[in-house]
């Protein structure tokens, strides 16, 4: 029962976390959706996996609000691969969500609470 209540938490969690997720990705360097797809699986330690299709669907929408771009590169033995970073109000953006919504985590109050208790 705690098994599946720890799923269904983590699967909520999950969708809500993908923006981040994604905005790190670029933070760390330009990126195809492959290498988007890697760092976000990688980094999560495999908890975080997506569909390629949700991250294009997602690289759409933040391209069509101006938070993130793309500049094509040669691809190996194919056609050019879109390379995605995000543009100066995508850093922006990015930068306050992580003032004021990760930050606190550093907090010794909040690092108190988040420590297992026995």
């Amino acid at each position: 029962m705690l098994d599946e209540l720890l799923l269904s938490w983590e699967n909520t969690y999950k969708k809500g976390q993908l923006t981040l997720w994604i905005f790190m990705a670029l933070q760390e360097s330009r990126k195809y959706v492959d290498e988007i797809k890697s760092f976000i699986e990688e980094k999560s330690n495999g908890t975080i996996s997506c569909e390629e299709q949700s991250l294009y669907r997602s690289l759409r929408k933040f391209e069509h609000i101006d938070v993130v771009a793309y500049e094509l590169q040669e691809g190996n033995k194919g056609p050019d691969r879109k390379y995605y970073y995000m543009t100066e109000m995508g850093q922006e953006l990015f930068n306050r969500f992580v003032n004021r919504n990760i930050r606190l985590f550093y907090s010794n109050e909040i690092i108190n609470i988040l420590k297992p208790k026995k």
